[in-house]
């Protein structure tokens, strides 16, 4: 089980990210905008580096549901290689069966 505290701050990290979402979004358009004037488009980049760095959404760290294992994640299941093995021998993810030869 991973540390509550890297949990907790992950979660932390994801509310941030959706809090600010829009505005950055917003920013980033402008910054990007080719045929804007540079001083407007630098202004949004500085708006930009203003913003938390926690509410990029690259800070948010992948973890696995059951234990908050954050390395060999599995997206599409959102959970450890680990849990996964765990969970299958049990016989509790429909369609899973653990080979043995």
């Amino acid at each position: 089980m991973a540390k509550k505290s890297a949990m907790n701050r992950n979660e932390l990290v994801k509310k941030l990210v959706k809090q600010y979402a829009a505005k950055r979004e917003a920013l980033m358009a402008v910054a990007n905008d080719q045929s804007l004037p540079l001083e407007e488009r630098f202004e949004a980049r500085l708006k930009l580096a203003k913003l938390p760095r926690n509410s990029s959404k690259t800070r948010i760290r992948n973890r696995c549901e059951v234990t908050g294992r954050p390395r060999a994640f599995y997206r599409k299941l959102k959970m450890s290689r680990i849990a996964l093995r765990e969970l299958g021998s049990q016989g509790q993810i429909p369609g899973l069966v653990k080979s043995s030869w």
